[in-house]
């Protein structure tokens, strides 16, 4: 959760923005109604907003002192307004504003509150620009800095290149055309090649007008297309539509690889990432590690408790695992109460005192939900070593799942 202001004495504008607010779980809101009650909040707070959503007229402060506050504390700000000065819209524009947005009606509040949205997830994202202007490469930092972007920099497409190889971070590439080395449609070609659009996205930006250059761009792959007289407004924009749109490719990709009720990856997904870490342990010649988990007499909690407690049985028993596997193990639910985990470079001593461990939290583990209070076991099948397919390694750890269940349940039985 990350906190944002939100200073408003409109009583109407505050009834439509609460719900607004309340559908972006990421939003944790706090509201004041003054200048003074807003300076309180942000002492109370130390100045830790990560944005703010602000009206300039206010009671207790005329013109542009909340606006002031906000900057001088470094929050990120959306103006909400109906001040159409443009001397006094360009003043505010040169403080730590993302947007000045004109108070109309219900799409102009989902409008602030989806730009305070994007700022939220732009802490997290990273942008390479890649320019042979040092000046050129400052106004784009500066913009990008205000909505909240890591940025990255390079005078090059090599350049480019080498960060991009050592950075898996970087969300969208802001390229020139015309650069010593390696030109920018070059460099949109070779990234074309290894980087899917829903991978990177790859932002053309250029003083040359010519329909054809602008075509190439775009046809080889780039994005979009941004001449370098932009204004503040018009750059932070553009990225933003192009950050919310690789957001979308990766909620689509979720919704394909990922099981609805757990988030955990599916089935398909793990077949298909898992073929990859198996065909790269043969060629190594190296170990795999894989464990079936299975919750046991799980039909006697939807029995007795419910299948709504069922379903928060499975979810805490993702969670679970979540807390004690690397990021590098594969985890999968395979259906009903079952999961299926995928380790390499994992000794077969540290495959056993893992999945002891694991045993060891379910059992310790106690779930409080409004009615009841339950506890529940695991029983564990492990294969380690290298079998002829990921399949049958699976059919293997299952065997050994179905010994850990004959042999009493809530236990851990490794075949090798």
């Amino acid at each position: 959760m990350k906190k944002v202001l939100v200073v408003d004495d409109d009583q109407k504008v505050l009834t439509l923005l609460k719900p607004e607010l309340k559908k972006h779980t990421d939003i944790e809101a706090y509201f004041a109604h003054s200048y003074t009650e807003a300076m309180n909040l942000v002492i109370e707070h130390q100045g830790k907003f990560h944005a703010a959503l602000l009206d300039i007229h206010l009671p207790d402060a005329k013109g542009e002192e909340i606006v002031e506050l906000a900057t001088f504390y470094n929050i990120p700000s959306v103006i909400l307004t109906d001040i159409t000065d443009e001397k006094i819209q360009d003043s505010l524009v040169k403080k730590d504003v993302i947007n000045i947005i004109s108070k109309d009606d219900l799409s102009s509040i989902v409008c602030a509150v989806t730009d305070i949205s994007r700022t939220l997830k732009n802490y997290d994202t990273t942008i390479l620009i890649v320019d042979d202007s040092e000046l050129y490469r400052k106004i784009l930092k500066d913009s990008l800095k205000k909505i909240k972007l890591e940025v990255a920099e390079a005078c090059d497409g090599i350049e480019a290149l080498e960060i991009l190889e050592n950075n898996k971070n970087i969300s969208l590439v802001l390229t020139d055309y015309e650069m010593p080395n390696m030109d920018g449609l070059e460099l949109t070609f070779r990234l074309r090649k290894k980087y899917k659009k829903d991978q990177l996205g790859i932002i053309a930006i250029s003083v040359v007008e010519e329909q054809n250059i602008i075509s190439k761009f775009l046809k080889i792959g780039a994005n979009d297309f941004i001449n370098k007289r932009f204004t503040h407004n018009e750059i932070v924009t553009r990225i933003n539509a192009n950050l919310e749109l690789l957001d979308l490719f990766g909620q689509i990709k979720d919704m394909a690889n990922k099981d609805f009720l757990t988030g955990a990856y599916n089935r398909r997904y793990f077949f298909d990432t898992g073929d990859y870490i198996y065909k790269k342990s043969k060629r190594n010649k190296s170990s795999l590690a894989v464990a079936m988990i299975d919750i046991d007499k799980f039909k006697n909690i939807n029995d007795t408790y419910g299948h709504d407690t069922g379903d928060i049985a499975i979810q805490e028993a993702k969670k679970i695992l979540d807390k004690n596997l690397r990021d590098s193990d594969l985890m999968a639910r395979f259906g009903g109460e079952e999961f299926c985990v995928l380790l390499e470079d994992i000794t077969f001593e540290n495959v056993r005192l893992l999945f002891e461990k694991i045993r060891t939290k379910f059992q310790n583990n106690i779930i409080r939900t409004s009615k009841y209070t339950i506890t529940y076991t695991v029983s564990i099948g492990v294969y380690f070593g290298s079998s002829d397919s990921l399949e049958d390694m699976i059919r293997l750890s299952d065997e050994a799942l179905y010994i850990a269940k004959e042999s009493g349940r809530n236990r851990v039985e490794i075949k090798s």
